[in-house]
């Protein structure tokens, strides 16, 4: 088995691949419309494309990289979700767990589906999150 610090470069690529991705998809729907009634079919396809990214991007974050680089620094380390986030921060990983943790609830929200008008409200949530996403990534992976 790999160790932590074996795993990070790996890690790092598959996380900078998708940051990537979603820098592309979120220039793609910032002039777009969020609400949902006002959507072609094109238009939303666009929109559920950049979720997708988001939701990739915050996982590969969240999931692999942030838990190998704890890892790296204590391989001893065991918790929830919410540990990691909260020893991230710590270790200047990430800025705030607090804020981790809701991104976290709306990478998840992905997986269910909603009414037109929480769909909109979705759409403006990833829109207000993904600067803050895209900022702390590029920064972890210097």
């Amino acid at each position: 088995m790999q160790h932590c610090e074996e795993l990070l470069p790996e890690q790092q690529r598959k996380l900078e691949k998708a940051l990537a991705h979603l820098e592309y998809s979120y220039q793609k729907v910032q002039t777009l419309p969020t609400e949902v009634e006002a959507l072609d079919d094109e238009t939303l396809e666009t929109w559920e494309s950049f979720a997708t990214r988001f939701a990739r991007l915050t996982d590969i974050f969240l999931s692999r990289y942030l838990r190998t680089r704890v890892l790296a620094e204590d391989p001893g380390f065991t918790g929830t979700l919410r540990d990691f986030l909260n020893q991230g921060e710590k270790l200047g990983v990430l800025d705030d767990a607090h804020r981790w943790m809701g991104i976290r609830e709306l990478r998840n929200i992905t997986a269910h589906e909603y009414s037109e008008n929480d769909l909109g409200h979705y759409f403006k949530r990833l829109l207000e999150e993904s600067p803050h996403v895209i900022a702390v990534i590029q920064d972890a992976t210097k």
